[in-house]
Formats: structure tokens, sequence, C-alpha cells
């Protein structure tokens, strides 16, 4: 079984979940307090953090940015309010997904199941070979990625979009295919979670490639990888 942290202040629906998960080989870890949950984050790697906004002790937002200092878990937000600058938020800080409550529980596992796989393989593929283009490399089997030489810490969602993007440098990869192939579901033009992982991906490489940007925003297309040299077919 793989063991799952849930940082949630509701018990009834911390026992629904820990039945409902465990029928999928899912061993559910409760504990109810923000700051109880930050330390027993610490306590081991954990292949997934449910972490709930709204909690006692510390909330959720203040767990996930200390979590973030000490661990890549992978972490899926679980949030009752309905603010969508709640979930900017959250993802602005690293979270790799988000579910609204209430929610199905079909769909968390769906979740849980699609952040899994990003975490193992980046991207829904079998490839293992790493990827250079120009002074970017990534490391499928390491999961490491280096610019310039240096390594650039991502999340596993960063890692992946990197990823896709890294199949077709220099040209514009749309929104429909990144919902697609690195979220596992289809795009929806309301759902910001794409918009804020790709702008945390361009912040780190342009942090650790003196400023330059390297991930370009298509507007009403999608994203493109930004090459220092243009492809042979655009020279003039």
């Amino acid at each position: 079984m793989e063991d799952i942290l849930l940082i949630d202040d509701d018990v009834e629906l911390c026992e629904m979940l820990t039945e409902y998960l465990g029928r999928y080989d899912l061993r559910v870890y409760a504990v109810h307090r923000g700051d109880a949950g930050l330390q027993t984050a610490r306590s081991r790697s954990w292949p997934m953090i449910l972490l709930d906004v709204m909690l006692p002790g510390m909330d959720g937002f203040e767990v996930l940015k200390q979590i973030r200092t000490f661990s890549r878990d992978s972490v899926l937000l679980l949030t009752a309010r309905g603010e969508d600058v709640d979930r900017i938020v959250g993802l602005e800080m690293g979270a790799d997904d988000y579910l609204a409550k209430p929610f199905n529980a079909r769909e968390l596992l769906a979740r849980i199941r699609a952040v899994r796989r990003r975490s193992e393989t980046g991207v829904a593929t079998n490839e293992s070979d790493t990827l250079v283009v120009e002074d970017l490399v990534l490391d499928p089997a390491s999961r490491t990625v280096r610019r310039a030489g240096k390594q650039v810490e991502l999340t596993d969602v960063e890692f992946a979009l990197l990823k896709v993007l890294m199949h077709s440098p220099g040209r514009v990869v749309d929104r429909e295919s990144l919902a697609q192939d690195v979220l596992e579901r289809k795009f929806n033009p309301f759902d910001r979670s794409l918009d804020m992982h790709v702008s945390r991906l361009r912040k780190k490489l342009a942090s650790d490639g003196g400023g330059e940007e390297r991930v370009k925003t298509v507007r009403g297309t999608g994203y493109q990888l930004v090459l220092r040299r243009p492809l042979p077919s655009e020279r003039g």
C-alpha cells in the first residue's frame, strides 16, 4: 500500500476518505491541525500530501510554505473557499494541484493518480533519455534540470511542463495539449492551474539564467520554449 498524509480538521471527511482510498491500496494518515501536520510532513517523505486550507494551529498556506522549504513531496490542496485567489495563491506557493470542496471522492482519486504518475514519469511517456536544448538539460532518470550548469529545483508539474516544451523547442504548444499531457484533464479556460504552473516555471528558469526569459506565452494559443537561435525554417 502507498501512504498518504491527509491534513484536514474535518474528522468525518478524514474517516470517509481513509475508508474509500483504502480500497485502492492507499493508506491514509490523518492529522487534524496545521502545526501537527507540518511536524508529520517533516518526519518522512510522503508520496502524496492532501492539505486543507482552513486549519487550526496553522493555516494550510503557511503549512505549504514551510513544506516547500524542505520537501518536494507532491501536495494537493483542498479548499472550501469559493474565491479563485485562494487556489491561485496555493499554486504560486508550490501546490501541485487543487480540488475545491465539496468534491467527489472518485475525482480526488483521479487527481491523486494523475499527480503520482507525474511524480514517477514526468509525463505519460516511457521515454528516459536525457533532453538537451541549448543550455537546458533535463534528465528524467534522476528527475533533475540544469540551466547553464546550475540545478533548477522544480515541482513535479513544472518538471512535466518543461519536458513537454523541450520536446518541441521553439514551437508553440497549445494549452489543450498541455492540460491533457501534464494535468491529465481537459483544458478549462476558467481553470488557472496551467497558467500558474507555467508562471512559476518561467520565473525559476529566469532566476537561474541571468533573468533571460525562456518560456513565452503566445496569447490565445499556448506556450513556447524560446530558443536563443532561431529554427532553420525561421532564418532569413
